[in-house]
């Protein structure tokens, strides 16, 4: 079989690019180290994706966003506060309104981790044009001609161009030595779901708190409750594991203190995640016949839920070039072309990362004169609706 080109790694970015071109009439091997069986509706597990408003159009272009089993949670606004060492948040805030940077939409929702895993497996088995390879692993040749694919499973290929989407430790970035710069935060983020006494009117919360933010994102209604949000919770990691270790109640009275009182009564729901926090900025993200896209392109701090859509982003960059140079006849593995994804993705790439870097180290602190400075700065913000405009455009990837 002739391939356009192999996408290895299947995961959200890596799927999303497959189906979105092979949606333009290319043809597309998908490898993944993991089986990639029809998923049934698994239980309610807590976890979520927030989707920006700029990448849903990626989604829907590749067939995924109608094939959501569950749906989506709109956020239709998101509150900005300042909180001290107990968890009070200060009277100044930020407030940001959906209906002032998008007529009648919203700046993202909430997708249910388990619901986009479904859609994304119902839509690479049945789309016409990809051959999926999974579970097996890649090795991979490349030369000025093309890359060869050689399978575990025994099979073998050649394709004018590589995808590598298999996440922050990709061994076809290092195999291509693409350096990558780490760096870890002294934090962890615990991922969780409560249901709640009142609803949440599709409003987000983003708390900062002196050992991180911490935000509460509106999600769909679904078995495990009619009022139900997302929580993620960001906390220093020598205490993130005692929060882990308390019974629901008591962890429910932590989120509660930390949330305030305006949902009522909470409870915890579904699984609790926990994963420590770091960065990384990979220097190049193509090399010889091989595009680096999502989790193995870049790494940033989840302080404004952005470390997604930044790879979906790539995915929509990449997805473009590649279908104008299908139109023109150009070589899909062409070194001009990879050079212009490579210019199109770095400078959002570098201001994200850096972006989020400084709001964490400017809002997880107890200085109070930092805290004052950032309390005014929030009020103020608030107070220029042109500033709050662009912040929100911004956020939602338009």
């Amino acid at each position: 079989m002739a391939y356009d080109l192999c996408v290895v790694g299947a995961g959200p970015v890596g799927g999303a690019l497959a189906c979105r071109l092979a949606v333009a009439g290319f043809r597309v091997a998908v490898v993944d180290r993991a089986p990639l069986s029809p998923m049934e509706h698994p239980d309610f597990d807590g976890r979520c994706y927030a989707i920006a408003a700029g990448s849903r159009p990626l989604l829907e272009a590749a067939g995924l966003w109608d094939a959501l089993p569950l749906p989506p949670g709109a956020i239709e606004h998101i509150r900005v506060s300042d909180g001290d060492v107990g968890g009070r948040a200060s009277p100044l805030f930020l407030h940001f309104d959906a209906g002032a940077a998008v007529e009648g939409g919203a700046m993202g929702w909430m997708v249910e981790a388990r619901s986009l895993r479904v859609a994304l497996n119902d839509r690479l088995h049945a789309a016409p044009g990809i051959d999926i390879f999974a579970p097996a692993e890649a090795s991979v040749t490349r030369n000025p001609d093309g890359a060869t694919i050689r399978l575990s499973t025994g099979q073998s290929f050649t394709v004018p161009l590589v995808v590598a989407a298999e996440g922050r430790d990709s061994p076809l970035r290092r195999a291509a030595g693409l350096v990558a710069t780490r760096w870890s935060y002294p934090q962890s983020g615990i991922v969780a779901a409560i249901a709640h006494e009142k609803p949440h009117g599709r409003v987000a919360l983003e708390h900062f708190l002196p050992a991180g933010p911490f935000a509460q994102l509106p999600m769909a209604p679904s078995e495990a409750g009619e009022n139900l949000s997302a929580i993620v919770w960001t906390e220093r990691s020598r205490e993130a594991p005692r929060y882990m270790a308390l019974n629901d109640e008591d962890f429910g009275a932590e989120i509660a203190r930390r949330l305030g009182p305006h949902l009522g009564r909470v409870r915890p729901v579904g699984r609790r995640w926990i994963y420590p926090l770091s960065a990384m900025y990979v220097h190049r993200i193509t090399a010889e016949r091989l595009a680096v896209i999502g989790d193995a392109a870049h790494g940033i701090h989840p302080i404004a839920g952005q470390g997604l859509n930044l790879g979906l982003r790539d995915a929509i960059a990449l997805a473009n070039l590649l279908i104008g140079a299908r139109e023109t006849g150009v070589d899909l593995g062409a070194p001009a072309l990879l050079a212009r994804y490579e210019r199109s993705r770095r400078p959002d790439t570098v201001s994200m990362l850096l972006a989020t870097d400084a709001l964490d180290r400017l809002f997880s602190t107890a200085n109070p004169l930092l805290r004052t400075a950032r309390r005014l700065g929030i009020a103020a913000v608030h107070r220029m609706p042109a500033l709050k405009t662009r912040f929100m455009a911004q956020a939602m990837g338009l």
